[in-house]
């Protein structure tokens, strides 16, 4: 009766895991499917972040189990929730998701018992066929069991045409604590392992990540950015937990930085930049947001007063500093380090239209707007003045420009959108040649590669965007030199990884970019500092047969389902009376091999 109860089982579960695959093949279902009234079962994949990517790390699409619950149990789980995050606010506590509920590890271990069976070749009974092919299987634990297991998976070996076999990994997690004797001893795992897989010969591999940002901030009393940079570091031979890592390691560089910090010694551009892209909004919407009136001078009097000096000077070959520009720029970059006020500061070949644009970019209504190119129109209409533009600039102005050289100029409507155009374009010119002027002369970038960053064969709307681009690629160079101290032989590589993606890609600050680097270049900022996460794999075997134990440390949580120990939590913080030790959390993921031929 058992046998035949279970043999009904597993032909459920393998029909219904079928059916999942099929309905995955064009795009990853967004529901889960139901099994046996207590079971979710979802597919995940697609680019979807997977949530047993930090401790498995296979390519394919897996099926997430976890407990199903009726609307009402979900509605009580939702409320108990609420009730929890105003007990326990600490955001150093994982916050449990009503929909992500664990199975008990009974249960867990009853459908990888059948998950092995179904995708056992000699098992017939099922009148199945063999279903091959079927993606990994990870279900959700409560960690009841001694081991605290918060996850079991199955990942079937051999080619898509036959299972040989399984791999079943169990991971266990506690935490979070301080307590460094709760953590494992390496000899110990490494034995442990041994025993476990009959092997006389291991070999270990380390992991860490360490954020670089902050300390790098300490370090050189520069203002920390907004995002984040870290580093991941990896080796082999690992001799202790938590060793730092040796400099023969293999190092890459994780940049995502957002732009916008007051702080920072372009935080100048990124404001131009901000009412570059409230013009090209007020374009597509028809209603533009003007900046807040000076508390100085008005764009309107900085034009007049720019047209004046204009015309004392007929010969127009002169280029005029913007005193106040210049001002600003000494006051933005007095704070920051050396290096970073050597390679960037306002270019001192600055047109005509690039000047104007200086002036207007604090214009604060749409009627200042208008009376400032009426007297500029005028000026050029009069012949008072003869300015001098950069060849190939191709803004409207530009154009009536070049007409006035000849006494012949088309007459100019400033109605409806055209002033808000015009400033655009001359805007959009100017910020060009800044960020072109910066990776040109840092030999960062060629004109033929910022090609597709500085056309104007597409429409204002796209133009824009790719000066966001250029600006995000700019914030992230004078971030890493300014923090990092990263000279050209690091900033170019960067350079070309992010040109390739933006190439490809929107705007995306939250991407993040990654450098291939050697540890020595970043280790002055972490050789004294804790890691975020701290990693080492013990593995036997060769190809199939190959089977690891992973131990790890992390100060996030590793397994959004299970919530931390609260009070053991809460005690350890009453007891060292601060925060300021380092918590981690501890993950242990094991593995095991079922053969069948």
């Amino acid at each position: 009766m058992a046998a035949e109860r279970r043999r009904r089982a597993g032909a459920g579960l393998s029909g219904l895991l079928l059916r999942i695959r099929e309905d995955g093949k064009d795009s990853i279902p967004e529901h889960p499917y139901l099994y046996e009234a207590d079971v979710e079962i979802s597919l995940v994949g697609g680019g979807c972040k997977s949530p047993v990517d930090k401790f498995w790390y296979g390519s394919s699409a897996v099926y997430i189990l976890q407990k199903a619950v009726s609307a009402c149990e979900e509605s009580n789980s939702m409320e108990e929730s609420r009730m929890d995050d105003a007990v326990y606010a600490s955001e150093a506590l994982p916050k449990e998701s009503p929909g992500a509920l664990a199975l008990s590890v009974g249960r867990a271990k009853q459908l990888i018992s059948l998950y092995t069976m179904v995708q056992n070749p000699n098992v017939t009974c099922l009148g199945l066929g063999v279903p091959a092919g079927l993606p990994p299987l990870w279900a959700r634990c409560d960690g009841s069991d001694p081991q605290h297991c918060c996850w079991m998976g199955a990942e079937p070996l051999g080619a898509a045409s036959r299972v040989t076999g399984l791999n079943i990994y169990t991971v266990s997690c506690e935490g979070p604590t301080s307590d460094k004797s709760r953590f494992a001893n390496l000899e110990e795992l490494k034995m442990e392992h041994k025993i476990r897989h009959h092997s006389s010969v291991v070999t270990t591999k380390g992991f860490a990540r360490y954020e670089l940002i902050a300390a790098a901030a300490v370090e050189d009393t520069i203002a920390e950015s907004g995002g984040s940079i870290s580093v991941d570091i990896t080796w082999n031979g690992v001799e202790k937990v938590l060793e730092t890592p040796p400099l023969i390691s293999a190092a890459t560089l994780n940049i995502a930085l957002e732009s916008g910090d007051p702080r920072s010694p372009v935080f100048h551009l990124y404001q131009e930049l901000q009412f570059l892209l409230a013009l090209a909004e007020g374009l597509k919407t028809g209603v533009t947001e003007w900046p807040e009136p000076s508390e100085s001078e008005s764009a309107l009097k900085l034009v007049q007063e720019f047209l004046t000096d204009l015309k004392k000077k007929l010969d127009g070959d002169c280029v005029f500093e913007n005193k106040n520009e210049t001002e600003k720029i000494k006051c933005d970059t007095a704070a920051v380090d050396t290096c970073i006020k050597s390679i960037f500061g306002e270019r001192g070949d600055l047109d005509f239209t690039e000047q104007l644009w200086c002036k207007m970019k604090s214009v604060s209504s749409y009627q200042e707007l208008i009376d400032c190119f009426t007297l500029v129109i005028k000026s050029l209409e009069r012949a008072e003045i003869q300015p001098w533009i950069h060849q190939g600039s191709s803004s409207f102005l530009s154009q009536l420009i070049q007409q006035s050289y000849h006494g012949q100029m088309e007459a100019v409507s400033l109605r409806d959108i055209t002033p808000i155009q015009m400033l655009l374009e001359i805007g959009l010119e100017k910020m060009r040649k800044d960020y072109v002027s910066f990776f040109i002369g840092q030999e960062l970038a060629t004109v033929n590669y910022l090609d597709y960053f500085i056309s104007t064969s597409v429409d204002l709307q796209e133009q824009v965007h790719r000066v966001q681009k250029l600006h995000h690629m700019l914030e992230m160079m004078v971030s890493c030199t300014g923090l990092l101290q990263f000279r050209h032989e690091n900033l170019f590589p960067l350079t070309q990884i992010c040109m390739k993606y933006y190439k490809e890609n929107p705007l995306n600050e939250k991407h993040v970019f990654q450098l291939p680097i050697r540890p020595a270049l970043v280790k002055k900022f972490y050789q004294n500092d804790n890691p975020e996460v701290w990693k080492v794999e013990i593995s036997s075997g060769h190809g199939q047969r190959e089977v690891k134990t992973t131990w790890q440390v992390s100060t996030s949580a590793p397994v959004e389902h299970r919530a931390a120990d609260n009070s053991g939590f809460l005690s350890e913080s009453t007891v060292n009376g601060s925060s300021e030790e380092r918590l981690y959390f501890i993950t242990k993921t094991q593995c095991s091999q079922v053969h069948f031929t």
